[in-house]
């Protein structure tokens, strides 16, 4: 933790004009590392906090990082503990902007909107690319992961908004990609961290969404519009910073654009087979009994993720990967339905009905079987206990077994990971 002092103006600008009821707001302020000399330890709390305040704004202004750190004695006069941390400072959040009335302000002013298909415009700030952009909008429970979300090649065609307020603290890094790009159409999300303090990271939110040319915006009512999501269902919407675009343009656009039918799926597959030969990292692999035997697996890219694979291969398996346009006999011939809005997050309950185990599941779908529709013979084994949807089926007659769900748990919780030790059983069993 470091020094915090409620005795900050919002405005630490000291050219800036403020109304009376913005001199009375506060907000901490960081003890930072300066050339600026520390006023003598008798000045009083007021001034100490001032000139903490000037090397802060003055910190922010001249550098991309900073140091923030104890005093000498260790302790407050009152008492509380204090640490030093290093941290990196996400350029661009803190950009002085000039207001209609011409004046400076030293933080970023709204310059995107989110438009709904029902008519709702949502004024934020944007961070990442730039440029006009439509998609469907899901959200997503989540507290963590949102870098393996980001390259999800199931979110292609959509934007994902994060219930978690507070985003991009930890930075990215180049071990938790799912794939090998960014699929989603853009990210949404209330608050965006200002500085990385995470021992893996190696570049801000913000950089890596600028070099993946991915849009991004922040300072948007996120709650508000995931209360919509849940009694609307899932709504198109448009992201755009071209301020020449009225509302009517971006509502225009929006209502147009239908995701249903779209295909999706060819601009997420792999272009030709490949071999997969990487297990999950040995400090990440929490299996305790690796297989001896070695099963040969064909894998469909359907918008595979690279943990799905790290997984059947830390079970003794030899991947091939093929394009989701690789030949192939008809599977079950079922069919399935759009969702209202869709399981997006790492926190969903599935009842496997073999055993009465329940799970806690990652999820990230908006279509579902429908299993009146399946052939005799083909069993549901799993359901989600949200919706009763069905979450898992198995077909003993052409030794099949389905999951509608995130077994792998990138991320998410590892109670589903028995998954593929079943799979693995089920190649045994049926070995010529």
């Amino acid at each position: 933790m470091a020094i915090i002092s409620p005795c900050e103006p919002l405005h630490p600008n000291p050219h800036l004009k403020t109304s009376p009821l913005a001199k009375k707001l506060v907000r901490p302020c960081l003890s930072l590392h300066s050339t600026m000399a520390a006023p003598p330890a008798t000045a009083p709390a007021t001034a100490r906090c001032l000139s903490v305040a000037k090397s802060c704004w003055a910190a922010e202004r001249s550098s991309s990082s900073f140091v923030l750190s104890a005093p000498a004695t260790g302790l407050r006069q009152s008492g509380s503990r204090v640490l030093s941390i290093r941290a990196k400072v996400a350029t661009g959040l803190q950009r002085a902007c000039i207001a209609d009335d011409g004046a400076e302000r030293p933080w970023k002013l709204s310059d995107a909107r989110l438009v709904l298909e029902d008519g709702s415009v949502w004024t934020a700030k944007s961070f990442g690319a730039s440029g006009t952009q439509v998609g469907e909008v899901v959200f997503n429970t989540s507290l963590t992961g949102y870098q393996e979300i980001l390259t999800d090649p199931s979110y292609a065609g959509q934007f994902v908004l994060m219930t978690n307020p507070h985003i991009g603290n930890t930075g990215v890094n180049p071990d938790d990609e799912e794939s090998n790009q960014c699929f989603l159409g853009g990210l949404i999300i209330r608050n965006l961290s200002i500085c990385t303090s995470n021992w893996r990271c190696k570049e801000t939110l913000e950089k890596y969404l600028i070099k993946r040319n991915i849009m991004g915006i922040y300072d948007v009512d996120t709650r508000a519009i995931t209360r919509r999501l849940r009694e609307d269902g899932s709504l198109i919407g448009v992201l755009s910073t071209d301020q020449s675009l009225t509302d009517n343009e971006l509502l225009e656009m929006a209502q147009k654009w239908k995701i249903v039918g779209v295909d999706l799926i060819s601009g997420v597959t792999c272009d030709a087979p490949y071999e997969w030969s990487d297990k999950t990292d040995s400090e990440w692999e929490f299996k305790r009994d690796p297989s001896s035997e070695t099963f040969h697996v064909v894998a469909y890219d359907f918008g595979i993720k690279h943990n799905i694979l790290r997984r059947l291969t830390s079970y003794g398996c030899k991947i091939t990967v093929v394009p989701a346009n690789w030949p192939a006999s008809e599977a079950l011939g079922g069919k399935t339905f759009k969702m209202k809005f869709g399981h997006h997050g790492g926190n969903h309950p599935v009842c496997d009905l073999r055993s009465g185990r329940v799970d806690i599941s990652a999820q990230n779908h908006n279509y579902a079987v429908d299993p009146e529709s399946l052939p005799e013979g083909a069993k549901v084994t799993h359901v989600n206990l949200n919706d009763n949807s069905c979450a898992g089926l198995q077909y003993s007659k052409m030794k099949l077994m389905s999951l509608q769900y995130h077994p792998e748990s990138s991320p998410g919780p590892h109670d589903s990971d028995t998954a593929f030790g079943e799979f693995i059983e089920l190649m045994k069993s049926n070995r010529l």
